[in-house]
């Protein structure tokens, strides 16, 4: 995009998405020292899996990384737990599993323990959601670490799926096409540079924007869509070939993973109506298409990638059956790997 406007990127906000995958690629040999007969390939898709006879266990962690930092201007904690389940939980369900249980992580120079009870509660809301247990976790006290009413929070996930039903991408071919689930906005990416645009202040947040509906510190401290029971019902309906949580990265990252080589996605952004949160970051950050698309979620959380006879049954059911909404939004293609935004 050259509108004369200066750009700002992810990089510029302090974030460089490549050193995220070139330490990935560092750790691989490390981990792989710990690997046994049950451990299954795909170090680096969206969840760990471990097989025990039929069954395999699918795990992931993650946390709710500087989206945090809104809930501290606008002193509302109660949400960030949801963020957490969820950008666990919607990792290990792209591999068909079932959510199982969910442990938390606290971490803050002082517990308050009201602060905390209003965590926890999101967190447990964000299980229910899930339909998975919150079994346990930890809350550590770390005087001089974190700033006065900051603290972080984490969380692991366990689901379980047969082998036989699990969902790898090994079957997509060419003419697939993509369905995707829409997201309920930023979910907990991209917030290093949601940041950078909108400052963190909280006469400015509590501002009423109106293309939003809404104040611009509610719309980015609005929880992350929880998928687990959309995606648990599509299974169970439909043969569901491959599933990408769009996280960091983006459809350009997040979306490549499910297509085996020498196949590619095409994702056409004029499908679908991109939500107003999404024009404002991309306005102020003069982003091209492809970069924004490489930094948020542009509307849509989770794609899945079903016949081409398949697909209008599936985003039917997805908008008549369960509480997301589904479009379709591309096709998948031959001739070279990744993800085209047309």
């Amino acid at each position: 995009m050259d509108n004369g406007k200066q750009k700002i990127t992810y990089g510029d906000a302090g974030v460089d998405v490549r050193r995220g995958y070139d330490a990935v690629e560092l750790m691989k040999k490390h981990a792989k020292r710990t690997f046994d007969e049950n451990v299954l390939p795909g170090l680096g898709s969206f969840g760990g899996k471990y097989a025990v006879g039929d069954d395999v266990f699918v795990a992931g962690t993650d946390g709710v990384g500087t989206k945090l930092m809104v809930a501290f201007v606008m002193d509302k904690h109660d949400t960030v737990g949801i963020d957490c389940v969820a950008m666990c939980v919607n990792d290990i369900i792209c591999h068909g599993a079932k959510p199982l249980f969910f442990l938390d992580y606290i971490a803050t120079g002082a517990i308050v323990p009201e602060k905390v009870a209003r965590i926890v509660g999101g967190v447990a809301e964000g299980c229910v959601q899930a339909g998975c247990a919150l079994i346990g976790g930890e809350t550590a006290e770390m005087p001089d670490f974190y700033r006065p009413g900051e603290y972080d929070v984490a969380g692991f996930a366990v689901g379980v799926v047969k082998k036989k039903d699990m969902i790898t991408g090994k079957d997509i071919k060419e003419g697939d096409l993509l369905v995707g689930l829409r997201s309920s906005g930023i979910h907990s990416n991209g917030f290093s540079l949601v940041r950078k645009v909108f400052p963190m202040e909280r006469r400015k947040l509590d501002q009423y924007v109106a293309g939003l509906g809404c104040t611009l510190g509610e719309e980015l401290l609005r929880p992350t869509r929880i998928y687990a029971k959309t995606i648990g019902k599509l299974t169970a309906h439909f043969k569901i070939k491959g599933i990408a949580h769009i996280t960091g990265g983006g459809y350009v990252e997040k979306l490549a993973r499910i297509f085996p080589q020498g196949l590619y996605g095409k994702v056409d952004l004029s499908s679908y109506e991109i939500p107003e949160i999404f024009k404002m970051l991309v306005e102020r950050t003069n982003l091209s298409r492809e970069e924004a698309c490489n930094t948020f979620n542009m509307g849509i959380g989770m794609v899945v990638a079903v016949a081409k006879e398949d697909a209008d049954a599936v985003v039917a059911f997805v908008n008549g059956q369960t509480e997301d909404s589904a479009v379709r939004i591309g096709c998948v293609a031959s001739g070279k790997n990744g993800v085209e935004i047309v």
